[in-house]
């Protein structure tokens, strides 16, 4: 088996490995339509709309464990193929979901669709971060990035174009060809995933037999014993949730602030997070550190989250392209810093991190229940004490090593 050290040429796998990264913001990014169009379309409250977030989100906690085993017996790229059926099968169940107009079934569909995700995400990013030195694995994460939150807006505007509708005009049953298409485009993405050559690779230490390659970890018995992964993966937990926030709640925030064509404003965090991978392709490693720029972006996004609450309403929405802004660079930066040094126990340190993933299950859920009972401007200062947390683990989180 080929390791890092052997592989001359990175272009082909993260050109391969971005397209993964699409998928995965583009599949997400279908939620932020869904929850507008489900609340009409089955009357139901703001937080039960959200649950769709939640029952994608759920499957990394459940699953991100058992995927890490799955990459550990069929390996990276094999498990990308693997993710690819999960994602039309998920897709699919949309179809009878809208057909029987229930709620539980789109639940199950995202939940499964959110299956797909799991796998897919357990192995593109420890993949992404191992192609190459650590210390500039932030700027192969941005290059992912950029390809990961261009999907999102994409998302809805593709199911609007093929509807042919408004969002608030759209009947469940619309939904059908544009998911069709989405099927097709997935599985053959999977047929991409399963041909194509990508070299499998290892982090140092990642083998049993090279495990003087990693001091730290040599006297490890346990994934547990590692501080700054664990307080990493709770700063992953919150990240998640946070951006999932000011990605996924653009169209439905747009809706309630009454603005025209509210599925345009997709863009908004997008163009945001752009603008703060593009910094750290730019700057990282060369002029900054991994975690000075996780300070940076960690004050932007408590700034952003401000001034979203306190600005007038109308001009609050722009607001939330700088708090996307502060989100950009966090998970390019947090995930090598709580994978390093980690050794032998790299695949298990990335499924808790995978598993943290589930942060956006819960956070824009809470946000969803916020927004009936204080208004949608101001549930947005459950992402203030988040930004605060990952500016700790920027600052000191991410250097404890016992």
């Amino acid at each position: 088996m080929k390791t890092v050290s052997q592989q001359n040429n990175y272009l082909f796998p993260i050109v391969i490995i971005g397209i993964m990264f699409f998928a995965i913001g583009f599949a997400l990014g279908i939620n932020s339509y869904l929850i507008p169009l489900l609340k009409g379309a089955l009357n139901i409250s703001d937080g039960q709309s959200y649950l769709v977030l939640t029952a994608t989100f759920l499957a990394f906690l459940l699953f991100g464990y058992p995927a890490s085993l799955v990459i550990g017996k069929i390996g990276y790229k094999n498990t990308m193929a693997l993710s690819f059926i999960l994602f039309a099968f998920g897709f699919y169940l949309f179809i009878p979901s809208a057909k029987m107009a229930s709620l539980p079934l789109f639940l199950l569909a995202s939940f499964i669709s959110g299956m797909g995700n799991t796998f897919l995400q357990a192995s593109v990013n420890p993949y992404i971060t191992i192609l190459g030195p650590i210390d500039s694995a932030a700027k192969r994460m941005s290059i992912m990035g950029i390809s990961n939150k261009l999907a999102w807006p994409i998302a809805p505007l593709f199911l609007s174009l093929v509807i042919g509708k408004s969002v608030d005009k759209v009947e469940l049953v619309d939904i059908n060809m544009p998911f069709y298409i989405i099927i097709g485009v997935f599985l053959g993405l999977g047929i991409i995933a399963y041909a194509t050559k990508l070299p499998e690779v290892k982090a140092v230490g990642e083998d049993s037999e090279s495990i003087q390659d990693c001091p730290y970890a040599a006297g490890k018995t346990s994934v547990w014993q590692f501080p700054h992964l664990l307080l990493g993966v709770l700063a992953l937990f919150i990240y998640v949730g946070v951006e999932t926030i000011s990605l996924g709640t653009l169209v439905d925030y747009a809706k309630s602030l009454q603005l025209p064509n509210a599925e345009l404003y997709a863009w908004i965090a997008p163009v945001g997070m752009v603008i703060g991978y593009i910094g750290g392709i730019v700057f990282i490693p060369k002029y900054i550190t991994q975690a000075k720029a996780l300070v940076i972006v960690s004050l932007l996004g408590v700034v952003g989250s401000v001034a979203v609450i306190a600005a007038p309403a109308a001009f609050s929405i722009w607001f939330i392209a700088l708090m996307a802004l502060g989100c950009s660079l966090m998970w390019p930066a947090i995930w090598p810093l709580a994978m390093t040094d980690l050794g032998r126990f790299t695949k298990a340190g990335s499924s808790l991190m995978v598993i943290a993933i589930v942060g956006g299950a819960v956070i824009p859920v809470i946000y969803g229940f916020l927004k009936g009972s204080v208004g949608a401007q101001m549930a947005y200062i459950i992402t203030v004490p988040g930004f605060i947390y990952i500016l700790y683990y920027a600052l000191k989180g991410h250097k404890i090593r016992n």
